[in-house]
């Protein structure tokens, strides 16, 4: 006898499953933790099998996701038409889904994803969630679900310029430069010819470069040093300031700073390649007053994960923003001077006035330096000297802070 509506939904679920049958084979099996289950029994090439035709109900489903008893009928229907045309549904669902998981595999999105994971372990968290977002934002919606292999140029164009023409042109670059890395995966993984960004070659105004701003000069820098020892906010930023100008890292790893990953002792900061933009593990040796800075900071933040945590939760770093609105809070606008602007600064000042070696500096930075040899420098290289170095530097600084004369001389 045929089930009805009223029957199912009053079905209640016992110890064991059980099925409620409906006809030509089909039924609902109800289970003990109360889900409903359509399922079809057929024979094929001489064997009983079984095909799932949907879920009626199950805990936590929205209840517009139920296959009703008409639905579950016209897929029992379908399922026996096939079996007359000498098609086996169950081995015909299995083709289907393999040929969707392809196709998905072989669209631009499909790629892309491939791509971000495989080469993502080698750039910072900052620089892959960048990428993902502009994929997301500008490109997914127009070309992520194509083949990648039938994508023409002149669609990536029109994704760039519909970029360019809201004035993020250097977004549209950076767009353009990610499509052409996941066009050369995907032609090294044989889903597609070629790279097609080539055919875009001047497509696009060249973007105008802008240099982090920096203070460079020595007496201004001085100036900003001791602009920085009269900051007034608090304790945390006013420690990470102090902090920036001897050290000179990156702004996102100066905030991520833990305190696992500083020695007292050694008087070493260890950066991990996770949060590295080389993906490089990278040692900063510690001078004296960087170590006092640190020593002042302990018994604040000490007992937490980061040594310059959020004045919000406390559970992260602080905010990327943090030392850029300090610097204008001291009267220095983004045109004069940002956090990233320590590095340019130590760069400059540690070759044309103090004479430092340029590789040692260069190293120091976490740039990608070489050896005689063409071989990239490990993370523990010429330590020694860029200890001596480091704590040449933090002398100097202090000797501006006092309004020393500046005088050039060329290190030993």
């Amino acid at each position: 006898m045929a089930l009805k509506d009223l029957e199912i939904r009053n079905a209640k679920p016992l110890d064991k499953p059980y099925k409620l049958a409906d006809s030509g084979g089909m039924y609902l099996e109800i289970r003990p933790n109360g889900s409903k289950y359509w399922r079809l029994k057929y024979r094929f090439g001489g064997k009983e099998k079984l095909l799932a035709l949907g879920v009626y109900s199950a805990p936590g489903r929205p209840a517009s996701e139920a296959v009703t008893l008409t639905e579950a009928r016209k897929r029992m229907a379908e399922a026996k038409k096939q079996i007359r045309d000498g098609i086996d549904p169950s081995h015909q669902r299995k083709v289907e889904k393999i040929t969707k998981t392809q196709n998905t595999a072989n669209t631009f999105e499909g790629v892309a994803d491939e791509w971000l994971e495989k080469f993502g372990v080698k750039k910072a968290a900052s620089t892959m969630e960048k990428t993902r977002f502009i994929l997301r934002r500008d490109v997914f919606p127009w070309l992520g679900a194509l083949p990648i292999a039938e994508i023409k140029p002149s669609d990536l164009l029109a994704v760039l310029q519909r970029i360019e023409s809201r004035g993020a042109l250097e977004t549209a670059h950076r767009a353009k430069q990610y499509a052409g890395q996941i066009f050369r995966y995907a032609v090294g993984t044989k889903r597609a010819e070629r790279d097609i960004t080539q055919d875009l070659k001047g497509s696009l105004p060249a973007p105008n470069v802008k240099h982090r701003a920096a203070i460079t000069d020595p007496v201004k820098f001085g100036e900003l040093i001791r602009a920085i020892d009269g900051f007034n906010g608090t304790f945390t930023v006013k420690c990470a300031l102090k902090l920036a100008p001897l050290i000179f890292v990156r702004p996102g790893e100066l905030r991520q700073t833990e305190w696992s990953w500083v020695d007292m002792d050694a008087a070493t900061i260890c950066y991990p390649a996770s949060v590295m933009k080389m993906r490089e593990d990278h040692i900063v040796p510690l001078s004296n007053q960087a170590l006092e800075i640190l020593r002042e900071i302990q018994p604040l933040t000490g007992r937490g994960k980061y040594v310059f945590p959020s004045i919000r939760t406390g559970e992260q770093p602080m905010s990327e923003a943090s030392i850029n609105a300090a610097l204008r809070r001291l009267g220095y606008d983004k045109t004069e001077m940002t956090g990233h602007g320590f590095r340019a600064a130590a760069r400059t000042i540690m070759d044309e006035v103090l004479g430092f070696r340029v590789d040692l500096i260069e190293h120091q930075l976490a740039h990608a330096v070489k050896d005689p040899n063409g071989r990239a420098y490990n993370r523990t290289a010429h330590l020694p000297q860029r200890r001596e170095m480091m704590q040449g530097w933090a002398d100097y600084i202090d000797g501006l802070a006092s309004g020393a004369k500046v005088l050039p001389f060329k290190a030993a």
